[in-house]
């Protein structure tokens, strides 16, 4: 569709097609515009903020740092799998998944790129940073939706908000820095490695910072939010959490002790967030704006599929929420909730969603009864109460 706003025209799309050009095919072709200045005052440079050559260095840089991350064994997720057991064990009456899975990725990504979790700090630092952390990110949001105008909205509170991320951020940087100072470079990596990577590259704390809350709201939000959905149509699903229940008891026998291994053998599992995914992309909205004049290959003439021109400088959102739920996709069940339209071959791919899938299975195994409470209304996934921040979450929790 075409749309105007303030005399300039620009354009919104679900089209597979369009969003594959967009994103992959004329990929050099689109730039981020308003993004970059909407997000630089909470996450400053980094990936997110980052076009052309320094978002392809970027995205080599952190991607060494995940492969190495990848590559060690699920238990370095266990303390922090524990810890969100015993927080639901001591819960009492009604549990609202939501704000304990986002404390949850909190601390599992504090810990892997700060080198100890936010929550090792005395509480009151702890809820002073969790707090900036989720307001900067709400602003942040407004910011974005406001493109060009994102210079209107800067509560002083907002710019409080983010000094103290960049404050918090600045401080695992220094510990880290002096660790290397004080025991060399090898002993200081075994606690700090992604720091100390970061630091080699780009010589440079202030960078090494920006990086690190880059990662950070990719790391928490994301994943928190794949998880919170997951059990939202899960308890919806009795049927659907059965299956998922019956495959871990078999491939884990009742144990606790959960590997890679065991986790690439729940092809349910698989299916079950790949499901959950494609009903709630994370990111279920973006923007880019054209760098120079080209094309979208779908949509225009009479029969909507011709190619469109897209002049320099317009804009094009792209709705990913809507382009995984087209019936000419999915089939006339795209608005369902059935994850074994991925049982296939694809699944022999590499998982690599082992945070969700480890906390996953132990909320199920530890809580087995798993239900939505009584008198709790459920209805087709897309008709319930959303919130649109800079990610898609339950309005009313999971």
């Amino acid at each position: 569709m075409t749309f105007k706003l303030f005399g300039n025209q620009g354009y919104l799309t679900a089209d597979p097609k369009n969003v594959e050009s967009i994103l992959s095919t004329n990929f050099e072709d689109w730039g981020l515009a308003s993004r970059r200045p909407g997000l630089m005052a909470m996450l400053g440079e980094g990936i997110f903020t980052q076009d052309g050559h320094p978002w392809r260095h970027s995205r080599a840089l952190l991607r060494r740092q995940f492969v190495r991350i990848y590559q060690q064994d699920s238990k370095i997720f266990d303390e922090h799998v524990e810890e969100l057991i015993y927080k639901l064990r001591s819960a009492n009456g009604v549990v609202d998944l939501q704000p304990h899975l986002f404390r949850f990725t909190l601390a599992t990504t504090t810990a892997l790129i700060f080198g100890e979790s936010i929550f090792a700090l005395p509480g009151a630092e702890t809820d002073t940073f969790e707090k900036a952390f989720d307001y900067a990110s709400y602003i942040s949001a407004i910011r974005l939706r406001l493109a060009d105008l994102e210079w209107i909205w800067k509560p002083t509170k907002f710019r409080a908000a983010c000094d103290t991320i960049k404050e918090y951020a600045s401080h695992f940087v220094r510990l880290a820095l002096e660790d290397m100072e004080k025991n060399g470079e090898e002993a200081a990596s075994e606690k700090h490695a992604f720091i100390l990577e970061l630091y080699k590259e780009m010589q440079d704390p202030v960078l090494v910072r920006d990086q690190l809350v880059h990662v950070l709201i990719a790391g928490r939000d994301t994943t928190a939010c794949l998880m919170s959905w997951v059990f939202f149509l899960l308890v919806r699903h009795p049927e659907t959490l059965a299956k998922l229940r019956n495959e871990i008891q078999h491939i884990t026998g009742g144990s606790h002790e959960l590997s890679r291994a065991k986790i690439s053998k729940m092809q349910y599992l698989r299916c079950v967030i790949n499901e959950a995914q494609r009903l709630y992309p994370q990111l279920p909205v973006n923007v880019r704006v054209a760098t120079k004049t080209t094309f979208l290959p779908s949509g225009g003439g009479p029969d909507r599929r011709s190619p469109v021109l897209i002049p320099e400088g317009t804009g094009v959102g792209y709705s990913v929420y809507h382009m995984q739920r087209l019936k000419s996709f999915y089939g006339e069940d795209a608005n369902s909730f059935r994850p074994e339209r991925w049982l296939g071959p694809e699944l022999d791919k590499e998982f690599a969603l082992t945070e969700a899938s480890c906390a996953i299975v132990r909320i199920i195994q530890t809580f087995p009864e798993i239900r939505l409470p009584p008198e709790t209304p459920s209805v087709p996934p897309g008709e319930e109460k959303q919130a649109l921040t800079i990610v898609v979450i339950s309005a009313d929790g999971s």
